[in-house]
């Protein structure tokens, strides 16, 4: 067994992120984690590993305490933490956005009620867009959370904890060699097992650099990510915010003359229209995000999921 700490730049209040269903996978039950901890497989080299998190609960001296049953050396533990690190946000410093946006007509009240916020993600690019590929054109998500985890348990290594499968996320080299159909029978479209399949390829054939896409800039990772088969201009910009990075680009996306995705809705949250405003119009109200665009909408959204539980509580 191994267990250490990692600190996280505050400010980080972790228990902010249970509210956000889409943040977690099939195998957790959010109201059992805050005691229980946050249970899922992380890669380390050619091996996956499950490890338990728990947070520390202060969001001015933030810190996850780490378990896991196997025994890791200081290199595998240094391995888990960048991992670790892309999935809570640790190493995301947004203290400059409270400073920039403190003033700010829509963010300002949203960055006192949710201080401490950091996005989650999952353990590398990859498996955000292993998840999104599945769940594209899935509005129950409990269903499209179930047919991901399908195909973890087909196409990643087996792994059980206290009992229970929890399959670690299928690498390259693994899902590569899937047959499209073979994925059908798991739930995803026929379809959807091609983009997966193919982009296996792409990148074991060293055609698509996901290292390079999570580190480079947002305009060019946008660009880099939609250039893949299967990923659209929406699919484009959210799987953007999930690099592990502050910093986003909301490039427009109109159909017929109709704004999508992202950018309408920080438009309309603003107040203006997102159909006809222009691009110097709008980088004017962004202009507070400056860098830290991808963080900044994020307190939108958990503002917006935390408002309707309050309205769907209310309507019970």
């Amino acid at each position: 067994m191994s267990s250490w700490t990692l600190k996280s730049i505050p400010p980080h209040d972790w228990f902010l992120c249970l509210d956000v269903e889409s943040y977690f996978d099939h195998e957790h039950d959010v109201e059992t984690i805050f005691e229980e901890g946050f249970t899922r497989p992380v890669p380390i080299g050619d091996t996956d590993v499950i490890v338990t998190v728990f947070f520390n609960g202060d969001p001015d001296s933030p810190e996850f305490h780490i378990e896991t049953k196997e025994s890791l050396s200081k290199e595998e533990i240094a391995e888990a933490n960048r991992s670790l690190s892309k999935i809570l946000g640790t190493e995301m410093d947004i203290r400059p956005l409270y400073d920039q946006a403190s003033e700010d007509p829509l963010l300002a009240d949203k960055l006192s009620s949710l201080y401490g916020l950091k996005r989650m993600t999952r353990a590398n690019l990859f498996e955000d867009i292993q998840n999104r590929i599945v769940e594209m054109q899935m509005n129950h998500k409990p269903t499209a959370k179930k047919m991901m985890f399908a195909v973890r348990k087909a196409y990643g290594t087996a792994l059980v904890h206290n009992g229970k499968s929890i399959p670690a996320w299928p690498r390259a080299h693994q899902l590569m060699k899937a047959d499209p159909m073979s994925i059908r029978k798991l739930g995803p479209t026929k379809r959807k097992g091609e983009y997966l399949t193919g982009l296996a390829s792409d990148m074991v054939g060293g055609n698509v650099d996901m290292e390079h896409i999570t580190n480079c800039d947002p305009q060019e990772a946008y660009d880099l990510l939609t250039g893949i088969k299967g990923i659209g201009p929406t699919a484009g910009q959210d799987l953007m915010m999930m690099r592990g990075r502050p910093d986003a680009v909301f490039p427009s996306n109109k159909k017929k003359d109709e704004e999508k995705g992202l950018r309408r809705w920080i438009i309309a949250s603003y107040g203006e229209n997102p159909h006809t405003i222009s691009e110097k119009k709008f980088q004017s109200l962004i202009s507070n995000w400056n860098g830290f665009e991808g963080a900044a909408l994020e307190f939108l959204y958990v503002n917006w999921i935390i408002s309707e539980k309050e309205k769907k509580a209310k309507g019970g």
